[in-house]
């Protein structure tokens, strides 16, 4: 019974992570901005480390069913 929220809850960050990841990659190969006003490299350092651990928490939570 507990493997369903972890099922969800795995898949809602690894979802989320990889869309973050495509989002940010497909916005700095088009020399588009990640985020108004902040520099672009920062930006799109931190969406992508918030992207990764996205992915690394639904990995983990994945494991744990």
């Amino acid at each position: 019974m507990e493997s369903g929220p972890a099922i969800f809850a795995g898949m809602v960050f690894a979802l989320f992570g990889a869309g973050l990841l495509t989002w940010t990659a497909t916005r700095v190969r088009h020399g588009r901005p990640v985020a108004h006003g902040v520099s672009p490299v920062a930006s799109a350092t931190l969406a992508s480390v918030a992207g990764v651990i996205a992915l690394a928490l639904g990995a983990w939570c994945l494991t744990r069913v």
